[in-house]
Formats: C-alpha cells, sequence, structure tokens
C-alpha cells in the first residue's frame, strides 16, 4: 500500500547522535514547530514521532493519551512492525501537548466517516493538520486512534523511516538498495554477509531526502502487528509508578475543594466563609461565578472547611424539575412534532398503511454519568506569564488551550505534563470544560500551584451526561411476517450521524428527531448515540420478530443480506453461544448485533431471573470483527471492558433529576457490575480484512438488547425502559421458542 504525496511530508533531523523521524504538512512549518517548542542545547528538530539512538534503542512518540486501552502499545506496534524494530528495545513516550502533535489524520477519517463528499477530501487531506493545530485537536476518542493515527500516521512514519536506513546503508556498501533486507533493527545484505545497526546508520540517514511514498507492508509481512503483545502500561500501574493527574505534587502546592451551582446553569449570590477561614491550613476562599472554594495546605482541610461555608445559589425555573418532568416534556415534543430529517427511505407512511400488521413500542433511556475510578481533577501553577499544567485528559492540546484562554496566555506559554488517565468514557474530552475553568480560575489567584479535585459526589452531580432519550416505534409487518415499514421519532440531541439507522434491508423507513434539549449539560459517552439507539433498534426487530412469529436470529439474518460483515458476526456469535440448542433450565438467550465505528459486533448474553426478581447475567458471548487485529490482546480487553461497562448502564445505570439537580450522590447511589456479578465473556475475533475499525466502544451498544431479548424469552416482559433494577421479573410467563 502507498501513502500518496498528499498525505504528510516526512522530515528527519540529528539529536543526540540519532535520528528523529516524523510527518507535518510542511516542512518548514513542522522545522519551525520542533526548533520553537522542542530543540535544546543546539538540536535541530523537524518532527519527532521515531528517535533512533546510536546504541539502537528507540523510542516512538504516541500522541494519543492512554486511559487503560492499550493505545500506547498498539500505535507504537504498527510504527515499530513497518521499521523492523526489534520490539525489545522499542520505548514508548507520550508526546507533548504542541502543534507538532496536533492530530490531523483525526480531522482526514472523521471528515470521511461523516459523510464530507468525496470531491471535497484532497482539500480535506491537504489542510487535515492545519485544521488539528488550529482547533487543537490532539483527542482520544471516537475509537479513532489505531484507525486513523495509527494506520495513516504511525504506520507512514515506520515505512519511511525504514526505507531511508536502507538507502544509508546502501550507499555505504555501495549496493543497490533492492538487495538489502532489514530485521529486528539491522539492515542487512545478504550476499555478502554485511549488516549495520539501525543505531549506526542513524546519524547518516538523516541527511537523506525522505521518501515521497513509502510501502507498507502487507499483512503476511508483519512480524508484529496481529500478535499479543504486552501492554507497557501494565508495569507501572502494578508497581504503583503509573503516574495519573491526581499524583501531582510539589512542596508548596495548595488543594482546592469546590462547591458548584447544584442546578445548572445559576450563579452564585452570596458566601459567609468566616467559620471555614478559621480552620487550620485554609488560606483563601475563591468565589467564582457559579461556585465557591476553600484553598487549604491538603485536600482534606480543603473539603471539611468547605462544609462550613454558607453558600446560596440564585433560583430559576429549573429548580422544581425533575426527571418525570423532563420526560412528559420529552413526550409532548413528540406528540407535537414531526421533528427533523434524520433518514427517509421508501414512504413509511405508506407501508404502515398496507401493513397486515402495525406494532407500536416507546422506549426510554436515562441520564447517564461517565463515573471515571480517577475523579476530575486540575492542577495549575501560573507564574511570570506562563502556565504548567497536570490533569488527565483525552486532549491535552485543547486542554493547553482551554487554560491559555481562561488566564489570558498565549498558548505556548502553558506546558501540559503528561500522564495516564484513570479511565475516560468522553469525560475527559475538551467540551467537558468546568474542572478545567475553575481550576485554572482559581489557580490566578496564587503564585504557587493549585490542585483542585472534584470529590466523588461533584463528579457524579456536576458531569456532562449521557442524553436521557425517549424513542417511539411503529413497524409494519406484511401478512407473511416481513417488515415492510419502519417509522422512528426519537427526542435529541443526535450526536453521532447514523446511529440511529438499522442496517436491516427494510423498504420503507422515517427517523425523525425532536429537539429533547433540556437544562441538564450533555456530551459524548462511551459509544455515543450507539448505546441508546442499538437499545432500541435490537429490542424493536426482536419485537417484531417474535410478533411475526419468527426466530429472532433467523428474522435478522434474512434482512442482512446485503451486511454480509453483520451476518457473520451474529452467526459466529450464535454458534459459540450454542444458540438454539438445549440451555439449563431457566435459562434463555438474547442477541444482538451493531455496527459503531468501523466495527461490527454480535453479542449473546445468557440469562436468567434470580429470586429477587432481577436478572443474573452468566455468560456473554461475542464476536467482534475490527477489519484485523493489530494487538488480539487487546482486542479481547476491549471487548470485555465494553461489555461490562454497557452491563453495567443496563442493570444499575441512571441519574436522576430531583429539584431541578441530580439526586445521586456517589456509588452507593450509582451502582457498578462488580467482580462477583460480572458474567463470564467469551470473545471471538473476525479477521475478514477490511479497514480498521475502532474497539474502545463498539462492544457497549449491544449488551443491553442481548440481555433484554433474553428477558423476554424467560418473563414474557418486554423491557422497554432503563435500568434493569427498576423491574421486578418474579411474575413471567416465559415465551416458547421460535
Amino acid at each position: 500500500m502507498k501513502i500518496s504525496r498528499r498525505r504528510f511530508v516526512l522530515s528527519t533531523a540529528v539529536v543526540g547522535g540519532g535520528v528523529l523521524i516524523g510527518y507535518a504538512a510542511t516542512r518548514p512549518s513542522g522545522h519551525r514547530i520542533a526548533n520553537s517548542e522542542l530543540a535544546r542545547n543546539g538540536e535541530k528538530y523537524l518532527t519527532s514521532f521515531i528517535k533512533i539512538e546510536p546504541d539502537n534503542e528507540i523510542t516512538i512518540y504516541v500522541l494519543h493519551s492512554e486511559m487503560g486501552q492499550g493505545i500506547h502499545t498498539a500505535l507504537a506496534m504498527m510504527a515499530a512492525d513497518e521499521l523492523d524494530a526489534s520490539w525489545e528495545n522499542v520505548h514508548i513516550e507520550q508526546a507533548p501537548a504542541t502543534d507538532l502533535y496536533a492530530a490531523g489524520d483525526l480531522a482526514t477519517g472523521f471528515a470521511e466517516e461523516f459523510g464530507v463528499p468525496s470531491v471535497l477530501m484532497p482539500l480535506v487531506e491537504a489542510s487535515s493538520l492545519k485544521v488539528a493545530q488550529i482547533g487543537n485537536l490532539q483527542t482520544t476518542g471516537g475509537s479513532s486512534s489505531v484507525r486513523f493515527t495509527g494506520q495513516h500516521g504511525m504506520r507512514v512514519a515506520g515505512a519511511a523511516a525504514r526505507e531511508m536506513l536502507i538507502q544509508c546503508a546502501a550507499e555505504r556498501w555501495g549496493v543497490p538498495a533492492a538487495e538489502c533486507t532489514t530485521a529486528l533493527s539491522y539492515v542487512q545484505h545478504n550476499a555478502s554477509g554485511q549488516s549495520l545497526s539501525y543505531g549506526e546508520l542513524a546519524t547518516a540517514a538523516a541527511e537523506l531526502e525522505p521518501p515521497a511514498e513509502p510501502m507498507l507492508k502487507d499483512r503476511s509481512q508483519f512480524n508484529i502487528m496481529g500478535k499479543a503483545m504486552s501492554r507497557s502500561d501494565i508495569p507501572p500501574k502494578v508497581d504503583g509508578t503509573a503516574p495519573y493527574g491526581i499524583d501531582a505534587h510539589s512542596e508548596d502546592m495548595l488543594y482546592a475543594a469546590i462547591r458548584l451551582a447544584p442546578v445548572f446553569g445559576t450563579k452564585l449570590v452570596s458566601v459567609d466563609a468566616s467559620e471555614a477561614l478559621q480552620r487550620r491550613g485554609v488560606k483563601r476562599v475563591i468565589e467564582l461565578e457559579d461556585s465557591v472554594a476553600v484553598v487549604a495546605d491538603n485536600y482534606w482541610r480543603a473539603k471539611e472547611a468547605l462544609k462550613l461555608v454558607k453558600s446560596e445559589f440564585e433560583t430559576s425555573e429549573h429548580d422544581d424539575v425533575s426527571s418525570a418532568d423532563l420526560a412528559a416534556r420529552f413526550e409532548r415534543e413528540l406528540a407535537e412534532s414531526n421533528g427533523s430529517k434524520d433518514l427517509e427511505v421508501g414512504d413509511a407512511e405508506a407501508g404502515l398503511e398496507t401493513a397486515a400488521d402495525v406494532v407500536e413500542a416507546s422506549y426510554r433511556v436515562p441520564y447517564l454519568a461517565h463515573a471515571p475510578m480517577e475523579p476530575m481533577n486540575c492542577t495549575v501553577h501560573i507564574q511570570d506569564g506562563k502556565a504548567g499544567l497536570w490533569t488527565s485528559t483525552q486532549d491535552p492540546l485543547s486542554m493547553r488551550g482551554r487554560v491559555a484562554s481562561v488566564a489570558g496566555l498565549n498558548e505556548n506559554d502553558v506546558t501540559h505534563h503528561p500522564s495516564y488517565c484513570g479511565g475516560g468514557f468522553g469525560r475527559r474530552l475538551p467540551f467537558n470544560w468546568n474542572c478545567i475553568d475553575h481550576a485554572t480560575k482559581i489557580a490566578m489567584e496564587f503564585d504557587v500551584p493549585v490542585k483542585t479535585v472534584f470529590s466523588r459526589e461533584d463528579d457524579l452531580q456536576q458531569d456532562y451526561y449521557r442524553p436521557a432519550v425517549i424513542s417511539n416505534f411503529k413497524g409494519g409487518l406484511d401478512s407473511n411476517g416481513n417488515l415492510i415499514a419502519w417509522h422512528n421519532r426519537f427526542t435529541g440531541p443526535i450526536q453521532i450521524p447514523g446511529a440511529s439507522h438499522p442496517a436491516y434491508a427494510i423498504e420503507n423507513q422515517s427517523i425523525r428527531v425532536v429537539d429533547g434539549d433540556t437544562h441538564v449539560p450533555v456530551a459524548a459517552w462511551r459509544s455515543v448515540d450507539h448505546t441508546q439507539q442499538t437499545f432500541f433498534i435490537e429490542s424493536f426487530i426482536d419485537e417484531l420478530a417474535h410478533r411475526a412469529g419468527k426466530n429472532p436470529y433467523q428474522f435478522r439474518m434474512d434482512m442482512l443480506q446485503d451486511h454480509p460483515r453483520h451476518r457473520q458476526a451474529l452467526e459466529v456469535a450464535a454458534e459459540a453461544a450454542g444458540y438454539g440448542r438445549n440451555l439449563p433450565e431457566g435459562h434463555a438467550l438474547g442477541l444482538a448485533v451493531q455496527e459503531s465505528f468501523n466495527s461490527i459486533c454480535a453479542e449473546v448474553a445468557e440469562v436468567s431471573i434470580g429470586d429477587d426478581g432481577q436478572p443474573i447475567v452468566h455468560k456473554v458471548t461475542a464476536a467482534i470483527d475490527c477489519g484485523w487485529a493489530v494487538n488480539p490482546d487487546t482486542v479481547e480487553q476491549q471487548i470485555e471492558s465494553g461489555i461490562i461497562y454497557g452491563l453495567t448502564a443496563a442493570l444499575y445505570g441512571e441519574i436522576s433529576i430531583e429539584n431541578g439537580r441530580v439526586a445521586q450522590n456517589n456509588f452507593p447511589d450509582y451502582e457498578m457490575v462488580r467482580m462477583a456479578t460480572s458474567p463470564e465473556i467469551e470473545v471471538h475475533i473476525i479477521e475478514s480484512g477490511e479497514s480498521l475499525g475502532g474497539l474502545g466502544e463498539p462492544a457497549t451498544p449491544p449488551i443491553t438488547a442481548a440481555v433484554t431479548n433474553a428477558i423476554y424469552i424467560l418473563t414474557g416482559q418486554r423491557i422497554r425502559e432503563l435500568p434493569l433494577n427498576k423491574h421486578d421479573l418474579r411474575q413471567s410467563t416465559p415465551i416458547a421458542s421460535v
């Protein structure tokens, strides 16, 4: 596979006797960025993805954030394999938050994925890095790191470096480059028996012109990609040396505990901090527009003193709003408005009129919090017109830019110190600003580092939530039980286009969205719209199958003739789970399949009902087609993780609104699947050879529908509202298999 000249221009530089290799939109801009931000002691940089030292040690710089998904290892594998590097000599480092590491490949990838016309894509590709730099885009999200940056950035960097090293060796030996081969960080000339290490060639290679179109390997040539490799982030996490944002520390550091407006969007009216200011270690009480914070010499003292602060916030029209009120508003909007077009195919209204049977159903899901294990935190040190920033983030460049904007600084005067993220799931994306903004404003009042920490209560009650959604369906079946009309109206917002579009062959479809805006802040949650829409679609498809008297598996397969990858995933999962074969008494299998982020995931859940009327999920069998697996171990881990996260939401997840504010307060109010209640999970990887798909999110959407579809077989109760712990499933009328 060749990478055309319209992508990126390769650059190299000699650094400490080694060579750095990377990509930039143009050599001059790359040169300026590198030398203004990275150069030390007379070094000359152009860009830097790969560094080769004279001792043959190789450092690979990864621009994306490691938050448990194994991305540092996967991306380094992609570069190292194309380089033909010895994996044992590869070191992985988080790239700094500078324009040099703006994620231009993401801008290109998402533009293509979201339907930018092909005629415009050359313009998008030519300008993607500049767009990413202007937009401070260094995002880790959308299950995009491997399929965009890895495929079009890291692999290309490795392949280009390999060709440069070969050229250098060939010139030294006076032989054709075609006679040279590479392996384990050495260039070899088999005919003469000569070999040179990459480290020996690095300085000379830096003087060569980079290839404009480096050749990528065929999959049959991979030596590292496709193999199960141990993740680089695991040892430091096990021995406790892994740095997280919340670990930032200095001897002169102060700590801030904060109370934000309990009703979203309201302002602070008055504060009485007299008692708090008398407490030991308290330095200041800071009043902000929508919050009050206590700053002390340790976090415990700040948090305890904050309890003594008397604060009053303004009243608003939302003070009496409840979840029931919001649901009633959604229902009213759905009844009164036909909304705006999401998808129109054929004539759904006419299809319903001619249908032999029309099935109607309404589904709803609540708001959900992200609840990462590491609560939101941010340390900022502003001094002499410059700022240091320590925070766990999914977008270091954006955070750097935000701190600069709030503090009135130049972006290049803000330095982000990288760390691992203790979970993200979308909470640490750039549009979830509240912790960053407040931490920066508080730190502006001091000349020492100030760490602002959201307590677990703050984290649950001041999140940007997965939207609550109501979705109403009408499905038309003909006299043979074939689905001929699909009519769907749901509340927005639409965060990712196409998530509500079923893959099934349905001649007439009308899908429309109504407003659904409320005062509750919302943002991306793991798998974004797919998490709600897959529950809706795959549940309603199951309803229609049973109404038609057809087997739910075969009903799906019959309508997926144009989607062979969906069919294969469903077939692999069903076969592995024993679908259609005898099960233990009181057990049933439910299934669901969905495409998201260019991957197809099918899941089959084996479920029974406990004596307490709650479902027990014994086993989940998953089949994932992500094109091909860079690191099979990571693939399995991400599918397992996505299933656990989605199952948590299905069983327990609910953020409810009372008196305009979040009612949940901590993990006892926001339960999660634990080890004792986690099902056995079996993952089957399908190597279809198609273009790479994402892995961080595709396993989360199908699990809810797979479980609720099994519950219907066991009890005759169709679950249309989550979470499941709101339902008593002891009263049951099992459904005969079809």
